[in-house]
């Protein structure tokens, strides 16, 4: 009789905590659709040593991991990208170890057989999903507190869609591409992301400016960026070999710089200039090489040749002289 009571009172008290959560569920397959009626964004508070939020003012087992909403009910996982559904089943043995992790102290709906555990360490699974999965899932109650990733950032845009604004599957992927950018670590999650379409998209602003460069700037880039990633021609010459084939290039002429100012730079043009503003250029300076005796080089031939005509003029005077005293 006592044991009976006893039974009835734990089937009554959890009964009432079901009600005061308000949570139902619906399943249905392939996909699961467990309607938790949670009618605002719910706050989410870290878990200390682990990058998993938990739902504080909830009755229900809920967590936020990794850019996913995760419930743990009727000794069943079930995920969601948004907070009040719809929900996937997700298995024991993928569900993601930092999630398994989790204190017992944080499951605000413990089903009995939590009762008996540590509240400050994780869910004894391998005792209670067997020996089979403690084998596949090896190691997951292992890891250095100091170690774990940075708890990923809540989709807090979501506050804005409640009650009757909540939007339908279609338009969850939609809202989530556009206003929430996190990209997954777990690959459990990346492959819920994918399955979902829930990649993040470029912003609106950046969607604008590509719709703005129209198609023939988007085809000259793939073009550069085609040309720009091409392999390299390989080598036939050494880097040696390659500098002695290679055309010397011709040394610029030196221009001899003008009298009477600085040396010309360059091949510049000068403006043409009318008949009146033309100038002469300035007689160049005869330069006189110097003889052997310091006189000028060019002096020696002048005075020879004066010394030949007064030599032949004397020789003529003499002639003339000896004519006359012969007449």
């Amino acid at each position: 009789m006592r044991h009976g009571l006893i039974a009835l009172l734990l089937v009554l008290s959890c009964s009432a905590t079901l009600a005061a959560a308000q949570v139902s569920i619906d399943i249905g397959l392939p996909s699961v659709n467990v309607g938790i009626n949670i009618p605002v964004f719910p706050e989410l508070v870290v878990v200390p040593d682990v990058p998993v939020y938990y739902a504080p003012r909830l009755d229900i087992n809920y967590f936020f991991y990794d850019g996913m909403y995760w419930v743990y009910q009727g000794d069943r996982w079930y995920a969601s990208s948004w907070y009040n559904g719809p929900w996937l089943v997700v298995g024991p043995e993928v569900v993601p170890v930092y999630i398994l992790r989790v204190p017992v102290r944080y499951y605000r709906l413990p089903p009995v057989y939590f009762r008996e555990w540590r509240a400050e360490a994780p869910p004894r699974w391998g005792e209670h999903w067997g020996r089979d999965w403690e084998q596949r899932r090896s190691g997951w109650d292992r890891w250095s507190r100091g170690s774990a990733p940075a708890p990923a950032p809540l989709p807090v845009y979501q506050r804005q869609y409640s009650g009757d604004r909540y939007p339908r599957a279609e338009q969850q992927q939609v809202l989530h591409k556009q206003n929430y950018q996190y990209q997954p670590h777990d690959a459990v999650v990346k492959q819920h992301y994918q399955q979902q379409g829930l990649q993040g998209s470029a912003a609106p602003s950046q969607r604008g400016q590509r719709g703005q460069q129209g198609e023939p700037q988007q085809k000259k880039r793939d073009q550069q960026d085609a040309t720009q990633q091409a392999p390299a021609a390989p080598r036939t010459q050494s880097p040696q070999q390659e500098r002695e084939s290679a055309p010397q290039k011709a040394a610029p002429a030196p221009v001899p710089p003008q009298q009477g100012g600085p040396a010309v730079q360059g091949h510049r043009q000068q403006p043409p200039q009318g008949p009146a503003q033309r100038e002469e250029p300035a007689p160049r300076p005869q330069v006189q090489e110097k003889g052997p005796q310091g006189q000028p080089a060019a002096e020696e031939p002048k005075q020879e040749r004066r010394r030949e005509r007064k030599q032949e003029s004397e020789q003529g005077q003499g002639q003339e002289k000896g004519q006359g005293h012969n007449k």
